[in-house]
């Protein structure tokens, strides 16, 4: 046996020397810092409103330390006074090995740093906190990398990690609070400067539809766009479009640290829930190249019109155009997902195809209105944080159907609560013509002809109805539609025309 193990030893199979215990590490803490400040905070409370705001009971090492300062927080936020003397009565026994609470905290005050210090201690403890957390996070991911059930892929654990990490990266971070007006005021005129300057005078992205534009002023930063309509109205044709017109607006210059700045158009990454990413290259290579997508799909093709299909995918190949169409992801999986779009490649907008095909926490359980309200308040915090506009497509009930007037309004959302509350802009689309077409007459009689009427009047147009707008006026514009294209445009009005001789 002892020839075998030697055996082994020498060609590397096993360790012939004996293993040596793990050495065993602390996590990072300070302990004089936790002292420092809580005395500091029961000489003079004053001292608790300068770290109030970023630290938590929690971030201390110590299990006293975490009850002095909940203690101390409850008196102060009540109007009463956090002294040794009134704190006492609420921390219990602790063995602080031979002197009492009370000796403890008396000894606290009196080693007690100024209040001038208390924020920097706070955030040495904030900081070393947040790296036991990362230690943690740190030894799940290798736990559960090693012990994985069957259904947990390694996708799915990235995903988790990433959203722990954020979650601590956005939770408690000391540099927010109040800030001068002065300072938001430098800002807006900023933003005024730039639309001044940019071509078409927008505040926000072009759109590439000019009427459109002109009533939302583009579509602006941090912005939650609802894009809403029945089936066959054409939300996802509209969605494609502004987002390919955006992509292809792309302009950037370099900023004095290195870093890329959009100047016109924008870098877009679209999630198409429903779709996969060939049938939406389909549908956007046929609205570019103007051939008709079934004829694309069936190969029946002319020369010229493979020719124009070779020009507009040439085109596609070089615009900052992303697409994810993984289908029934999270709202957690969408955040992480459009983060590392932001973090690697740059983000300018974000499309959501469709709302409803989202899913939310497993804790929500069988409550589809909570689980929709967690999507819609998860993409608005993403849209802030981001700070890009995101457009997020969705279905309308079927309500719509049973009135005379089809067009969609507020009320047609589906569970509309949150996505009216959450949505800064909602926009319906609504095609007069696809109801009319249903409705066609037997040929020749005169119900025939006054429809055939009303359809010459609709015919290729459709209305974009803005039913809520934060920062601007609500109403409703027409744009043209080419249903064989699924390519929304500007339309042709009377008053741009040129004049007739």
């Amino acid at each position: 046996m002892a020839e075998v193990e030697e055996l082994a030893g020498r060609f590397g199979l096993v360790s012939t020397s004996q293993p040596q215990a793990p050495a065993y590490r602390i996590p990072p803490h300070n302990i004089e810092a936790e002292q420092a400040l809580l005395g500091a905070i029961l000489v003079n409370n004053d001292a608790f409103d300068r770290v109030s705001d970023f630290l938590h009971p929690d971030h201390f090492s110590e299990e006293l330390h975490r009850r002095i300062f909940e203690v101390s927080a409850q008196l102060i936020r009540a109007g009463k006074v956090a002294t040794p003397v009134t704190l006492k009565t609420f921390l219990g026994d602790h063995d602080l090995g031979g002197i009492t609470v009370p000796q403890y905290l008396a000894r606290l005050a009196a080693e007690a740093t100024t209040i001038i210090n208390a924020e920097d201690y706070g955030r040495a403890i904030y900081d070393l906190a947040t790296r036991r957390r990362l230690i943690t996070i740190g030894e799940d991911v290798v736990n559960t990398a090693f012990d994985a059930p069957v259904d947990l892929s390694p996708r799915e654990q990235i995903e988790e990690a990433e959203r722990r990490l954020y979650e601590i990266a956005e939770q408690g971070r000391y540099e927010g609070g109040f800030h001068a007006f002065s300072q938001a005021l430098t800002n807006a005129l900023d933003m005024a400067a730039k639309a001044y300057e940019r071509e078409g005078k927008l505040s926000g992205v072009s759109t590439g539809m000019s009427d459109l534009d002109h009533k939302m002023g583009g579509l602006q930063q941090s912005d939650l766009i609802i894009v809403a309509g029945r089936p066959g109205m054409g939300k996802t044709a509209l969605a494609t479009n502004i987002a390919f017109n955006i992509a292809r607006a792309y302009e950037s210059k370099m900023k004095p640290d290195g870093k890329l700045e959009t100047v016109n158009g924008g870098i877009v990454g679209f999630f198409s829930l429903e779709m996969s990413s060939e049938q939406l290259a389909t549908r956007i290579i046929a609205e570019q190249s103007t051939v008709p997508s079934y004829k694309i799909r069936r190969g029946d093709i002319t020369d010229q019109e493979f020719q124009r299909i070779s020009e507009a995918a040439r085109e596609m190949q070089s615009i900052p155009f992303f697409v994810d169409h993984t289908g029934g992801i999270s709202i957690a999986q969408l955040t992480a997902r459009a983060r590392r779009l932001k973090r690697q490649r740059g983000l300018d907008l974000l499309v959501v195809d469709y709302l409803q095909l989202l899913s939310g926490s497993k804790s929500k359980g069988d409550n589809r209105v909570q689980e929709l309200t967690e999507i819609t308040t998860g993409l608005k915090a993403l849209a802030k944080e981001l700070n890009v506009p995101i457009m997020a497509l969705s279905q309308l009930s079927r309500q719509v159907e049973a009135r005379d007037d089809k067009r969609p309004q507020l009320s047609d959302l589906r569970e509309s609560g949150s996505i009216e509350q959450d949505a800064d802009v909602v926009i319906f689309v609504y095609r007069e013509e696809y109801y009319l077409n249903t409705k066609q007459p037997a040929a020749g009689t005169e119900e025939h002809l006054a429809w055939q009427t009303a359809m010459d009047k609709v015919h290729g147009k459709a209305e974009v109805i803005i039913g809520k707008q934060r920062h601007g006026p609500t109403g409703m514009v027409e744009l043209a539609f080419e249903a064989e294209f699924t390519r929304f445009s500007n339309l042709a009005r009377e008053d741009a025309l040129p004049e007739r001789m």
